[in-house]
């Protein structure tokens, strides 16, 4: 039977990603999912075999072929004077037959994080890898500068980690506000499927479904900062349709988001709690407070949040999203 292209592209992109998935029983589930015999599976695979984008692990077992390079810039040799230099030369031969789209998030994504080892880190060198497979593209970019965590929290005095990462998740942060704005590593976390910063000791990650966590891990070595970024490489997305997402009509970054269970480690009770949030939102118009997984806030917090805030700050737009029953109640107590 002849499919139509759209067809057999799809049948193919989706045994790929079964494969990345390690989905057993491929051929079957593929014929099921498509209704398509089993034989005709079989010669797709057969096809991805003979042009080198799969390899057979052993028998009805496939992976992915995956192609890493390595790249590494010294600040004395003048590598790390310019991001485009870089660019040129670690990413951009390994994305140029992408749709424009997806070149077009890379070369944002890509430099905004070396113009932060540039302008930021102190480093004296910066490794790139850059690791490929027909499906997705990642790209792992470390230096051993001061570590990105530590310096604004130096900078700005805030009282821990946690407390400056969660900053970052609002946007508009920068140690030198004269030539960047802090937008860089919000709208980096937006535009990539999966986005990791590591430093001192934590991960801030971000990924296509929004879902931003702080996480711990043990390590001897809290020198300097790895970003890892990964993206499909059919991607649909559009940089225009993210940055539209937190910008006004005339394209300021006016809007964001802010996750409460990435703060918090039990429901937030205290008016100085809800002051942490409160930190810098006046920059925004408008304000998404996200009380997903919070069962329940104390009142202090939510008169704090709620009505101190905005009287304050009648400019700003406080919006309350996923809040529970409870929450709900304590909310409405608050502003009425």
């Amino acid at each position: 039977m002849k499919f139509s292209e759209d067809k057999k592209n799809a049948i193919l992109h989706y045994i790929l990603e079964k494969i990345s998935q390690n989905t057993t029983s491929l051929s079957k589930k593929v014929s099921e999912t498509f209704n398509v015999n089993q034989s005709t599976i079989h010669s797709y695979i057969t096809d991805l075999l003979e042009k080198n984008i799969i390899m057979k692990v052993k028998r009805g077992e496939y992976k992915l072929v995956t192609n890493s390079y390595k790249y590494i810039l010294s600040r004395k040799n003048g590598d790390l004077d310019s991001d485009l230099y870089a660019l040129e030369e670690c990413l951009s031969r390994h994305i140029s037959s992408f749709p424009q789209n997806v070149q077009g998030i890379w070369n944002y994504v890509f430099s905004e994080m070396v113009n932060n080892v540039m302008d930021h880190s102190a480093a004296e060198t910066a490794t790139i890898h850059v690791i490929q497979d027909y499906i997705n593209t990642t790209v792992i970019l470390s230096d051993n500068g001061v570590g990105i965590f530590k310096k604004l929290k130096d900078y700005f005095g805030f009282p821990s980690i946690d407390e400056t990462i969660c900053e970052l998740f609002k946007g508009k942060l920068t140690t030198d506000s004269m030539n960047h704005s802090g937008e860089g590593i919000f709208f980096s976390s937006k535009l990539m499927d999966s986005f990791y910063i590591i430093s001192s000791g934590k991960i801030f990650t971000n990924n296509k479904y929004d879902d931003s966590k702080i996480l711990d891990i043990a390590s001897e070595n809290n020198v300097g900062t790895t970003v890892v970024m990964k993206l499909s490489n059919f991607s649909l997305k559009e940089a225009k349709d993210i940055f539209d997402l937190y910008a006004n009509p005339d394209g300021g970054f006016t809007k964001t988001r802010i996750p409460l269970k990435n703060i918090f480690e039990a429901s937030p009770v205290s008016r100085s709690q809800a002051k942490r949030v409160c930190n810098n939102l006046d920059k925004f118009k408008e304000v998404i407070i996200d009380f997903d997984e919070i069962t329940w806030m104390g009142q202090g917090f939510a008169h704090q949040l709620f009505v101190v805030f905005p009287n304050q700050h009648p400019e700003t737009k406080i919006i309350p999203i996923n809040m529970n029953e409870d929450v709900q109640k304590m909310y409405n107590h608050a502003i009425l």
